[in-house]
């Protein structure tokens, strides 16, 4: 089985104990573990696969309870270090009616942003492994060279390279910056997953089809368009092939680390695939999109990132049995 690797950032979402209200009108908040390339680790390994999450955490009673909560899940946390120069990243989270989400990030600088390319001398990358990554520890900081360090480092190894932009502007000095580091790494990347808002934004280009043509750069075979409960569309190079996939019908009550368990629940069959993963068949696209598409919509259902992810069984019996969650 291949090892996932996801590096970037592990924080503590607050969420509200109120639905419905700006984030300036919560009256309490309760912690929950989150981030999203800690949520995606957690993901593979709670459905039975192997993970490792690459993360640097403040000296503090926060960074504790996320090194004890990864390693709950499951996730190997040999390669999270931790710092006195900074603290633990916090995010204050306001929910609507719908599960959609606000936040306030508290991270000026966090520990995760001080993560260098000398933490990552340490990983010990295989042939076939996956390195898993987002955009929000790309910000002009250490981190975002430890990211480079590391996806050359799987390349050289042999490995395989998956990104999601995850967009969260409140933490770029502007749009425009987001938008052109996203862009200077997508070609580093072999599948890129985005979602149907982010697609214009990130490429400018309002046609869909035209849209995903020009996210083909460098390295990347294969793009995931997610376009939340409606399901998710997988293309591949030069117009290989595409394959969608209809969403879930819930109540969601939390989207928060929605899109995170999709791409975890992918990437965990990612690694128990033998074959090519840039030369998957369209029967092995639909029945990994599914399995996705299941294991989010499972997510949306429970408060929370990390503690609201399945396991394994749990999406096997909600695709098999429906009504209950309708």
């Amino acid at each position: 089985m291949r090892t996932v690797y996801t590096i970037g950032e592990a924080l503590i979402d607050f969420i509200p104990a109120e639905t419905g209200v700006a984030l300036k009108e919560v009256s309490a908040f309760s912690k929950a573990a989150g981030g999203a390339p800690a949520n995606a680790a957690c993901t593979v390994a709670k459905l039975g696969g192997r993970s490792a999450f690459i993360g640097k955490l403040g000296v503090d009673s926060f960074g504790d309870f996320l090194v004890e909560t990864l390693e709950k899940a499951g996730v190997d946390t040999r390669y999270v270090s931790r710092t006195s120069e900074a603290n633990t990243a916090l995010a204050f989270v306001s929910l609507q009616a719908d599960g959609s989400r606000d936040f306030a990030f508290y991270r000026k600088p966090s520990a995760d942003m001080l993560l260098n390319e000398a933490d990552i001398e340490a990983c010990r990358f295989g042939a076939g492994d996956v390195l898993h990554y987002g955009s929000v520890d790309l910000i002009d900081a250490p981190v975002k060279y430890a990211h480079i360090r590391a996806i050359d480092a799987v390349k050289h190894a042999g490995g395989f390279i998956s990104f999601d932009p995850n967009v969260r502007l409140p933490l770029w000095e502007s749009a425009e910056a987001c938008r052109q580091t996203i862009l200077a790494f997508i070609p580093r990347s072999h599948s890129i997953k985005i979602s149907d808002e982010e697609l214009v934004f990130i490429t400018g280009i309002a046609d869909e089809a035209e849209a995903i043509a020009s996210l083909f750069v460098g390295d990347v075979a294969s793009v995931l368009l997610t376009r939340g409960p409606c399901g998710a569309t997988w293309f591949t190079a030069g117009g290989a092939s595409s394959v969608s996939v209809p969403g879930y019908e819930v109540k969601a009550v939390d989207t928060t680390g929605a899109g995170d368990s999709f791409i975890g629940a992918l990437l965990f069959q990612f690694s128990r695939e033998a074959g090519d993963l840039l030369r998957l068949s369209e029967e092995q696209m639909v029945r990994m999109l599914a399995f996705a598409n299941a294991a989010a919509a499972l997510t949306t259902t429970r408060h929370g990132a990390i503690p609201a992810l399945p396991v394994h069984d749990e999406v096997i019996r909600f695709m098999c049995d429906l009504d209950k969650f309708i």
